[in-house]
């Protein structure tokens, strides 16, 4: 059995993940879907302008903690991956993957703000006009999103080099929107023998539009496979 953490990229809660935790489940593996902290709907005003990213990577090393997990599966959507990123460099040895879904895979010294691109820098600095320490979701989408707290963003990963042991590390690269800022990303990730790297054709979301492709990949099995997976045949005679 597998135990994955998913953790959701900017504006999003553990609920993005809907469509994919059932799948893991059914194959028999543990699933915890994590809403990071100031994300939360009962989060007041202090806590999401306080929260950064080194809040969040604390958010998943709390998890492990409390529920004394190893050998974990971390899976980072978008700005989720700088959190896995984060929290496998402090987590001692009990990640054993790292899955960067669409999401930013940073070295040392990056940020979620100096990776994005001047596009997304602007669109952050005009989402935190209102308030200064969060910025609003993106018009239109899910009503569940929250105002993101834009220190998360803005705050520079420091790395050890601890996360860069973790023996299996994947990126799954979205192609299907034009305005991705992870073409680099891929390119770099493919000629890099120490990482995996899958393809889907599908918006930046793929979680919700493709569940049953992002849940093989994170199974591990082949296109198509997933039903074989979920609903093995009874052969109890």
């Amino acid at each position: 059995m597998t135990t994955f953490v998913l953790v959701p990229g900017g504006w999003h809660g553990g609920w993005c993940f809907e469509k994919v935790t059932p799948l893991l489940e059914r194959a028999g593996h543990a699933v915890h879907a994590l809403t990071l902290t100031g994300l939360r709907p009962d989060d007041d005003e202090a806590t999401v302008a306080t929260a950064n990213l080194d809040t969040h990577a604390d958010d998943v090393l709390r998890l492990l903690d409390s529920h004394d997990l190893a050998d974990v599966t971390l899976v980072g959507h978008s700005y989720g991956g700088m959190v896995i990123a984060a929290a496998a460099d402090r987590a001692g040895g009990r990640v054993a993957r790292l899955v960067h879904l669409d999401g930013y895979v940073p070295r040392d010294g990056e940020s979620c703000w100096s990776l994005a691109g001047e596009a997304y820098r602007r669109k952050f600095l005009a989402g935190a006009a209102s308030t200064g320490y969060a910025v609003a979701p993106p018009t239109g989408g899910d009503p569940r999103r929250r105002p993101h707290p834009v220190a998360s963003f803005t705050q520079a990963i420091r790395l050890t080099g601890a996360a860069a042991q973790v023996r299996r590390r994947d990126f799954v690269y979205c192609s299907g929107w034009e305005e991705t800022p992870f073409r680099d990303l891929r390119t770099r990730l493919d000629s890099d023998p120490d990482w995996r790297v899958h393809d889907l054709p599908t918006v930046h979301n793929a979680m919700r539009e493709a569940p049953d492709a992002v849940a093989e990949i994170l199974l591990d099995v082949p296109e198509g496979a997933l039903d074989d997976v979920t609903h093995p045949p009874d052969l109890s005679g």
